[in-house]
């Protein structure tokens, strides 16, 4: 090779060298791809939606916008979701329908149009709504989280009640003629009387004359044609004059008309009106004494509509008094009126206590307690952690290495200690953010829109359904057998006429829910009725009558039980249950039971064998009861 040729080769070497490498980085690919994600992005702090790639002003507010700090592993979680970081299997979360927005299942089927479900894998539903914060940051913002646990839905309802007097226990005292007042016995208010104690002799000439022709009808001959029929007539005039047998006998012993009749008390009581005094004329009618029995009184207290749900018949409650901070009263629920006031929104609910002392007296105010436990074992949240915008209720699940996910929440009613009921959204042990969530919330919001912008079409798509479903997911039907469900109801016949939005036990009885479709909830016809009236204190539960009144034991008024449906048990135990049969391990799922392998509508756990669970002979029988009521709504 001559030295003009080694002299070419050396130059067109590192040319080519250099012009492989400048196509090698210029070429369009994954790395321009990058380039784009590391662009800086700049936003308003008052919009978080408003997001530019350049510096300027917010067109809303005026403000200038702030630069975006870059979210950690943002190019590592989109680079993941191309084809060349698929390696790794992903986990189906659920199926939802493509056309109905909300409609899901936890296992492959077709939706009510009829079209194949499609799979929502974990790292689509959650990795675009994940937060990552480092713990510098985390602890800056005074995050601080709390536990979802379960125990029961108890409520404690404080309120004012005024005590009456036990309206059953008033008794007025008149007279059938008209007369005057000869001597009063009883001549002030509140004193207390006994049952056939004398108030007062009064003088009526309408009395005398009917003493006389009883005395005339007596001196006749016993043989005498209407002798007998006239002393009939004379004396049943007398007892219409609310004469007594006693005073009757005494004047055929005497046989000498008295002048003035004695009144006395027609039962034990206390004066509280008192309008007579000695020498006045009196009419027909007119009202002299009002007696009232305080052996028993009554509370009648304001409770807001929103509480009623924690009010029942035969439920205790507990009364203070201002002057007697020393000691309370414990008394029962009687009677829910059956309206409300329009102005206050309140129902009256009647109380009755035994009143031995007479410390209760009426007129008094008082301050009720009423304890109610609607379900011994319910799942709980924190208040603090949840954030409520108007349409949906929102909370940040704390995850491992500082990671954040909001959750859409449905909540039921407020427990104690400022705990909410779970219906769905979390799970037994999760950590929530009960403080320094409102900041999570803005970064939430400002990386949707960040997502957004960076994919419009599959964001959005994705954003629309995941809202929708995380709403309709607590509306997911537990059974299989039952996707058309629209409503819950009670199997008891006397129940039918309620229906439920979601599923769980009865309120009334106990039972547990089950889900209808329309057609069936078209067909069930309501009925029932009040099986016996029974004491609502417990010691007295033995006191069973076929009509409303008191309890002969101590007084009380008697509270309805409704008849129960008849042997349901039987009716399970004539249906025969598949094997194996799969239910929830928790056991306040215990009525989502299927017949074959999935996961809890509710929780998301994996379906388990009714024989490796304690609660499983409880899903059993829900199981069974609700194809009774299936067999049941196919007779009706």
């Amino acid at each position: 090779m001559t030295r003009n040729a080694q002299r070419a080769l050396l130059v067109l070497l590192p040319l080519a060298a250099l012009s492989a490498a400048a196509w090698f980085f210029l070429r369009p690919g994954p790395h321009g791809h990058a380039g784009a994600l590391a662009e800086q992005l700049y936003a308003c702090g008052m919009h978080p939606a408003v997001i530019q790639n350049k510096p300027g002003n917010c067109p809303i507010c005026g403000m200038k916008l702030t630069p975006i700090r870059k979210q950690p592993g943002a190019a590592t979680a989109l680079a993941s979701a191309t084809p060349f970081g698929s390696s790794r299997e992903r986990k189906i979360k659920y199926y939802k329908s493509t056309l109905l927005l909300g409609e899901m299942s936890p296992t492959p089927r077709k939706d009510s149009l009829g079209m194949d479900m499609v799979p929502v894998y974990e790292e689509k539903a959650q990795g675009a709504s994940t937060i990552t914060i480092d713990p510098v940051t985390v602890q800056n913002m005074g995050i601080r989280v709390g536990v979802v646990t379960t125990g029961p839905l108890r409520r404690t309802i404080r309120t004012v009640g005024v005590i009456d007097f036990d309206e059953t226990a008033l008794a007025d005292v008149t007279t059938k003629f008209k007369g005057w007042i000869e001597k009063l016995y009883v001549d002030a208010t509140g004193r207390q009387v006994h049952s056939n104690e004398p108030l007062f002799e009064i003088y009526s000439p309408d009395l005398v004359s009917a003493q006389t022709e009883y005395l005339l009808a007596l001196n006749q001959a016993a043989g005498a044609p209407g002798a007998e029929s006239l002393k009939v007539t004379a004396q049943t005039k007398l007892k219409f004059f609310d004469i007594s047998d006693e005073q009757i006998a005494e004047l055929e012993k005497t046989r000498q008309a008295k002048k003035t009749l004695r009144v006395t008390a027609p039962r034990d009581g206390i004066v509280v009106e008192k309008m007579v005094v000695e020498g006045q004329m009196v009419d027909a009618g007119m009202k002299l004494y009002r007696l009232a029995d305080l052996a028993i009184v009554w509370v009648q207290s304001p409770v807001y509509e929103q509480d009623l749900e924690f009010v029942r018949l035969g439920q205790e409650a507990v009364v203070s008094l201002s002057y007697l901070q020393d000691r309370k009263f414990r008394g029962r629920v009687t009677y829910v009126y059956p309206t409300v006031d329009e102005k206050t929104r309140t129902a009256r609910v009647r109380m009755e206590f035994h009143n031995p002392g007479y410390f209760l007296k009426p007129g008094m105010f008082a301050t009720v307690e009423l304890q109610a436990e609607l379900e011994p074992s319910a799942l709980l949240v924190p208040d603090a952690a949840v954030l409520r915008s108007g349409q949906k209720n929102t909370a940040f699940v704390a995850l491992d290495g500082g990671r954040f996910e909001p959750r859409t929440v449905v909540l039921g009613p407020r427990s104690e200690n400022n705990m909410y009921q779970v219906l769905s959204g979390l799970q037994q042990g999760e950590r929530v953010v009960t403080s320094g969530q409102f900041m999570l919330d803005s970064e939430s919001q400002l990386r949707e829109a960040i997502q957004k912008m960076l994919q419009p079409a599959s964001s959005a798509t994705t954003g629309t359904a995941s809202a929708g479903e995380q709403n309709a997911s607590h509306r997911a039907t537990a059974f299989s057998g039952e996707s058309n469900a629209v409503a819950y109801i009670c199997p008891m016949p006397e129940h039918l006429t309620i229906k439920y939005e979601r599923p769980g036990r009865c309120p009334i009885c106990s039972m547990t829910l089950v889900p209808v479709s329309p057609e069936t909830l078209a067909r069930l016809q309501p009925g029932g009725h009040v099986e016996h009236y029974t004491c609502p204190m417990p010691e007295h539960s033995e006191v069973k009558l076929a009509k409303a009144g008191k309890c002969p034991k101590c007084g009380m008024t008697l509270i309805p039980v409704m008849q129960p449906p008849p042997v349901p048990q039987a009716e399970s135990n004539s249906i025969a249950i598949p094997s194996p049969l799969y239910t929830c391990p928790m056991v306040q799922h215990a009525e989502v039971v299927s017949g074959k392998p999935g996961t809890c509508p509710k929780c998301g756990m994996k379906l388990v064998e009714t024989s490796a669970v304690k609660h499983g002979k409880i899903a059993e029988d829900n199981w069974g009861k609700r194809q009774a009521v299936k067999s049941s709504a196919h007779q009706y």
